[in-house]
């Protein structure tokens, strides 16, 4: 199943460090299968406060982005952004293909009894 890097990143400034992250990030990703999905973009606010971009990357399964995360050539880079950018980052699994919402509230509503 496609699992997801998503970063939530707050640039402070443009410098050199991030421009070599920038850089040198997709040759991290290629050997585990990454691609970007979204990158940089500014998001369109709908709902409470989000301030600076979005990034999606794209991985065939949770462990592969698992291990580039971890990798050691990924770990490398990574101080020249969070050297001069805030943010949070997180790994998540998609949806089974097929998957629908109102099945899943079936079964919550079964076992909270409502």
């Amino acid at each position: 199943m496609t699992a997801y890097a998503i970063a939530h990143i707050r640039p402070e400034s443009m410098n050199g460090d991030v421009l070599r992250y920038i850089e040198e990030i997709q040759g991290t990703m290629d050997p585990f299968g990454g691609a970007f999905l979204v990158h940089g973009a500014t998001p369109e606010v709908v709902e409470g406060p989000f301030p600076g971009t979005v990034v999606v990357l794209a991985f065939p399964d949770i462990e592969r982005a698992r291990a580039w995360y971890g990798s050691p050539a990924y770990q490398e880079i990574l101080p020249l952004r969070t050297r001069h950018m805030t943010g949070e980052v997180i790994l998540v699994e998609g949806v089974a293909p097929g998957y629908d919402a109102t099945k899943t509230a079936a079964v919550l509503r079964e076992a909270a009894g409502l």
